[in-house]
């Protein structure tokens, strides 16, 4: 179904294929639980073009080609041609020559879409500034794990700065029939297209999209509350204004209140607590925000193994 695409958004996913990489990652992840081996991509190698730092992406993503019996290439810019001005297409070509799969973590979502178009390989976005999907379908996994299979007519309230991890996020309730509600600043809201884009999506499952201003708002009866720093990768100019204007969308124990009392936390990490969530509520759910730290490693095995193996 997915071997030789791409994964650049959740978007360009059926609702199968987003139930096919949960249900592998889930079995993959009993299978290392149980030690058993599950080397599919033996003899495969995997590319990683780092222009954003990052810790749980490469080490999650060299983790889990191990694992899976292949091996990873760690290439930042100073590795690459590319961070001298060689072409992104030429750069595309020639590592589709040596290479099985390529995941990529850097700034202009055109990049990774460019690299896509030239490469004849499958390329995974690891993270852009519009999008974050291996992050979102992780955080799926998650709540399977905690609020059971069958994620249809469950609530996500998103508080917090309108960036890649809420698009994603748009997306990945979109597909599975969830009821998405972000509340940010009005200067802060999620990109009109993406939005439009998982409207389109919802109306296959009988999801729902909506943005408000009012934390309290989104957080109401919400089944699972999820939050990102206020300051992303490139904004750290920002973050002491930042941090005024987004002060009312902390996630602490009074909009935690609003909520369903077996509402669950999520957070993508880092955390900067006394933030965007207060050091109480973070770990009042450690468990579940790191297991979802966890599942990035049993995501990606699946979407590479789905992607890559023969």
């Amino acid at each position: 179904m997915l071997k030789g695409k791409d994964l650049l958004s959740i978007h360009e996913l059926s609702v199968g294929e987003v139930e096919t990489i949960l249900d592998l990652a889930q079995e993959l992840k009993a299978m290392q639980k149980a030690g058993i081996e599950h080397r599919v991509l033996a003899g495969k190698t995997l590319g990683m073009i780092f222009e954003k730092s990052s810790t749980r992406t490469r080490v999650s993503f060299e983790t889990g080609m191990f694992q899976l019996g292949g091996q990873a290439l760690f290439l930042s810019n100073r590795d690459l041609q590319i961070g001298r001005g060689e072409p992104i297409k030429d750069t595309a070509r020639v590592l589709s020559r040596y290479l099985d799969g390529v995941m990529i973590r850097t700034f202009e979502h055109s990049k990774v879409e460019e690299f896509a178009k030239y490469a004849d390989i499958p390329v995974i976005n690891a993270l852009t500034d519009l999008l974050h999907p291996c992050q979102a379908l992780t955080d799926l996994l998650t709540i399977r794990e905690h609020k059971g299979k069958n994620l249809e007519g469950l609530k996500m309230a998103y508080v917090g700065d309108g960036n890649n991890m809420t698009h994603s996020l748009m997306y990945a309730a979109a597909k599975t029939g969830m009821h998405f509600v972000a509340a940010t600043p009005a200067d802060y809201a999620p990109d009109a297209e993406v939005r439009r884009r998982a409207e389109e999506d919802a109306k296959e499952t009988g999801a729902s999209i909506a943005l408000v201003t009012d934390p309290f708002a989104a957080a109401k009866d919400a089944d699972i509350l999820v939050t990102d720093t206020w300051a992303s990768m490139g904004q750290e100019a920002e973050h002491e204004a930042r941090k005024k204007i987004f002060a009312p969308y902390q996630i602490n124990k009074n909009l935690l209140a609003v909520a369903d009392k077996r509402a669950i936390v999520m957070h993508c990490l880092p955390a900067y607590r006394g933030e965007e969530i207060t050091d109480d509520v973070m770990e009042s759910f450690a468990d579940v925000i790191f297991d979802e730290a966890e599942n990035r490693l049993h995501t990606q095995k699946a979407i590479l193994a789905l992607l890559m193996a023969d």
